[in-house]
């Protein structure tokens, strides 16, 4: 089990810190969170069991990373990890849904998939981020696994032109070798798009980019989300080592 050794400050003088969820309440914590945020916030049409839960199939399979308000307990950020044997057990993973993984397929006995990172709006500053950050660069080191995988998103509500531009942007310098080259199942009429908007990388693509991360194709368009997701794969013998050094300092302890 991942848990911190101490705990760090955030502006609002809290102490917080990360760990895997020990139980079926922290995971539903982390859905509650989710719900607020990709139903409540963003508008996205959850499919759920229970009200105010974002809950899928994979869920059960997952590890799920939280960081936690250390005075009330309260779950501010969450990260959900699919460790290559879970997937294998459930058949798939996330991506799976979204993209033709064939190329990507001899990976996979090393290929770890994250997802749904949500951070609580009061929590925004980015030390919550690289808290989990640090909890997945852990935990990708205790077990050596040698690749990490996710969908990172941006949001469709233009249409999509601003992704467009985007994947036209990313695609001259962070496009991966072509072994690794993926094919969205639903894909966004990108010819159809306007591709030459001045576009802001968002945060959460430009973190993994400065880690050392590479986009494989062209971006799915997900409906449920009404977001364009880029595959993004992270070889770990291409972590940048002076952001790995960053997350890494801070002190775990494994039970």
């Amino acid at each position: 089990m991942l848990q911190t050794n101490n705990t760090h400050p955030h502006h609002s003088g809290h102490r917080i810190s990360f760990s895997l969820a020990r139980n079926e309440d922290e995971v539903r914590a982390a859905q509650a969170l989710r719900f607020r945020v990709f139903a409540e916030e963003m508008g996205a049409h959850v499919k759920s069991r229970e009200p105010g839960l974002d809950q899928d199939l994979f869920d059960p399979f997952c590890d799920h990373l939280l960081v936690q308000n250390d005075e009330t307990g309260e779950v501010i950020g969450t990260y959900r990890i699919l460790r290559p044997e879970q997937a294998l057990r459930l058949g798939s993973y996330y991506s799976d849904t979204e993209f033709d993984l064939t190329r990507v397929k001899s990976l996979r006995s090393q290929l770890v998939e994250v997802g749904r990172s949500c951070v609580h709006p009061d929590y925004r500053t980015g030390a919550v981020i690289t808290l989990l950050w640090a909890g997945l660069a852990h935990y990708m080191q205790e077990r050596g696994y040698q690749y990490l995988m996710g969908c990172a998103s941006m949001t469709m509500a233009d249409g999509g032109h601003l992704a467009a531009s985007l994947y036209q942007r990313l695609s001259q310098t962070y496009l991966s070798p072509a072994e690794w080259r993926v094919t969205p199942r639903c894909a966004l009429p990108l010819a159809a798009l306007n591709q030459q908007l001045p576009v802001e990388i968002p945060p959460l693509i430009k973190g993994y980019l400065r880690l050392g991360a590479m986009i494989c194709g062209e971006p799915a368009w997900d409906p449920d989300f009404n977001t364009a997701d880029f595959l993004i794969l992270l070889p770990m013998q291409n972590l940048n080592q002076r952001y790995a050094r960053h997350f890494l300092k801070t002190d775990v302890r494994t039970n």
